[in-house]
């Protein structure tokens, strides 16, 4: 079962993806709700584009740094909003609580 999740810390939900994982991260651009969906695990993330109904071309590449290291990694994410977004959001598992104050 694929399943992505929301993190109440960037740097903990950035992990999880760097990691492998999906992480569905929220943000307004323009007055607009959005969320991207990232992973370091590109064909993971293919196939939960495929349960949003995201064509694979709209898949986009990123290399982001992982939270640790700060070495740059290959990373990838979709862009989700309106519908895809709604549909995102209601997959998504609940959101992971922060563990501990950093």
């Amino acid at each position: 079962m694929i399943q992505w999740s929301e993190f109440e810390r960037r740097r903990d939900g950035m992990l999880h993806a760097m990691n492998g994982g999906l992480w569905l991260h929220r943000f307004v651009l323009w007055g607009e709700d959005m969320a991207h969906l990232v992973s370091s695990d590109r064909s993971l993330l293919i196939e939960a584009g495929r349960l949003l109904g995201m064509s694979e071309r709209w898949l986009q590449y990123k290399p982001l740094k992982h939270p640790v290291h700060d070495e740059k990694m290959d990373a990838w994410h979709w862009d989700l909003r309106g519908s895809y977004l709604e549909l995102g959001l209601r997959l998504a598992a609940p959101k992971v609580p922060a563990e501990s104050p950093r």
